[in-house]
């Protein structure tokens, strides 16, 4: 999935799209007499952090391997201007321009109104695994997720009395992470003050928990993201939380790709057709150490301009601007934080926000659209995860592996050169020209088998038991549902008159057996036959909700 390509475009993981976009009045008119309102963009600056290569040779080992048409194009003849060049950046001006830290920066953690109010809830920030918990007064805290005591994880834990407590020995802590109470002290004896939890700084900002992974202070440059149009009057989002089994660098050049949405997301709603792939324009406008942001749009559509931002660490934002039909400003927003939740994981929040609001949206139950999201992420999700498989397998620079065009990966190559001047600052990364793979192979984690295992894999903070919900990366459950308060209490919802549909349609069926006249036996088997129905209608929405997306292929 990725950013849109037109007003009719701008949200391609909900279903319909055009819903939350544009009415098709608004349509029509930003297609007949759009007035961008984007200013212009700050002209490029000069990379201002740096990146240590520490990958060496790689061309030499894999140039016997490559087809012709490549050796040619790296040898400088760019054939007929399509392949963007693969020159990297110089490692030395690159060294020589700045620094960057992976620890000083806020990431986003949560989505706040997930966050539960009586459970820890274990997150990670690449290596480091982190505990989530609201104390006594509601206020957010974030510790290191191990007890000082014997490292067992805090987020197993339990909430007493508003302080978090280890349910290995009972230790308990308050929202500073201080010991507050050891149960195997003999009386009158003091807590040692080194039984304090490492703490982190969270705060919220506009809905969404961020945390600063550094000991030190965010200095004033390091403002906490904040994104002006979701503080417009009467904008509204449909914000949701996804885990998804590759690395957060691959999501985040998937959702930087126009180009893959109308073949990946052929006919996920009702503007995504394969017919309409083409090729695209983009206008680089800005380069800093900590990111990029430039235009880009349809060839065929090129008076709508969408602006796309990437900023450090890991959000990225696509806008487009506009004036409807009677001069009014209108503005459509995709906002993708993306989480590196450790290697092979990330976790996306995904926000979709708009000054216009279809009045049939207010028809269709929010979990509808989540679901669609979901599919959207199961559509992709094969072709990430051999992508994250080969980056590791291979330990090569990108662009020694992708062949970019100049009419639709932009935006992908210029994400691989920031890698490349701040990725020496990362636990791991892979760029343009240089790479530094992860130095410990990943733990595959394997769900628990059996139904000891199951039921002990419940999910105190969010409410799953058993088996089908047990954690397992490629479950719909796991990456999405047990993250969402609603669509758990639509599951949950549905589940019971799921059942209690069932039952009746019995009650009727015996009934009817039991009837004395043929008229009574009518009347209850028509009625067994539509609770039955009934049953069967809330046994498709859970299904829905909570199943995998099968993909089928269509051909033109």
């Amino acid at each position: 999935m990725g950013p849109s390509m037109a007003p009719a475009a701008t949200v391609p993981l909900l279903s319909p799209r055009v819903l939350l976009r544009l009415s098709s009045a608004a349509a029509a008119a930003a297609a007949a007499a759009p007035r961008l309102r984007n200013p212009a963009a700050a002209a490029a600056a000069p990379a201002g952090a740096v990146h240590g290569v520490r990958w060496v040779g790689g061309v030499g080992r894999r140039s016997g391997r490559r087809c012709r048409a490549a050796v040619v194009e790296e040898a400088g003849t760019q054939e007929d201007g399509v392949l963007l060049p693969k020159e990297g950046d110089d490692a030395a001006a690159a060294v020589a321009a700045g620094r960057y830290d992976w620890k000083e920066e806020w990431y986003p953690l949560y989505l706040a109104k997930e966050v539960p109010d009586d459970a820890a809830l274990p997150l990670t920030v690449f290596d480091r695994q982190l505990v989530l918990w609201r104390d006594g007064d509601g206020v957010l805290r974030c510790h290191e997720d191990r007890c000082p005591h014997r490292l067992a994880k805090l987020s197993e834990g339990q909430i007493v009395d508003g302080r978090l407590e280890c349910l290995y020995h009972g230790w308990q802590f308050d929202g500073e992470g201080k010991c507050v109470k050891i149960p195997q002290l003999p009386e009158g004896a003091k807590i040692p003050r080194s039984a304090c939890a490492r703490n982190y700084e969270v705060r919220d900002s506009q809905g969404v928990v961020w945390v600063w992974m550094s000991d030190a202070n965010p200095p004033d440059e390091h403002k906490l993201p904040w994104f002006e149009p979701y503080a417009r009057p009467g904008f509204t989002d449909l914000s949701t939380v996804h885990e998804l089994p590759y690395d957060h660098s691959i999501l985040l050049e998937n959702l930087m790709d126009p180009a893959h949405v109308p073949i990946s997301h052929d006919r996920t709603d009702w503007t995504a057709k394969r017919e309409d792939a083409q090729a695209l324009f983009f206008e680089v406008t800005e380069r800093t150490a900590r990111g990029f942001a430039g235009y880009w749009g349809r060839t065929s559509m090129p008076h709508l301009r969408n602006l796309l931002r990437f900023e450090a660490p890991c959000v990225l934002t696509n806008t487009l601007e506009y004036a409807d039909k009677d001069g009014n400003d209108q503005c459509f927003s995709a906002h993708f934080l993306c989480r590196p939740a450790g290697q092979g994981k990330s976790m996306l929040i995904v926000r979709f926000g708009s000054t216009v609001r279809s009045p049939i949206v207010k028809l269709l139950p929010r979990w509808y659209f989540h679901q669609n999201a979901c599919k959207v992420f199961e559509q992709d999700m094969g072709f990430l995860s051999s992508q994250n498989e080969v980056l590791i397998r291979e330990k090569v620079p990108t662009r020694e592996l992708y062949l970019n065009l100049r009419s639709s990966d932009t935006w992908v190559a210029e994400y691989r050169k920031w890698m490349d001047r701040a990725g020496h600052g990362m636990p791991y990364y892979f760029g343009h020209s240089s790479v530094a793979p992860p130095p410990v192979p990943a733990v595959v984690e394997q769900a628990p088998a059996g139904a000891v295992a199951g039921i002990s894999a419940a999910f105190p903070a969010k409410g799953g038991v058993g088996t089908v919900h047990a954690p397992n990366p490629t479950n719909r459950y796991f990456r999405h549902v047990v993250h969402c308060k609603g669509c758990r209490a639509t599951v949950k919802k549905y589940t019971s008159l799921k059942n209690a549909f069932a039952v009746l349609a019995a009650a009727a069926v015996a009934a009817a057996i039991l009837a004395a006249t043929l008229q009574w036996k009518a009347i209850l088997l028509v009625a067994s036959a539509v609770l039955a129905a009934a049953s069967y209608a809330c046994d498709a929405v859970i299904s829905l909700i909570t199943t995998n997306f099968i993909r089928t292929h269509r051909r033109l």
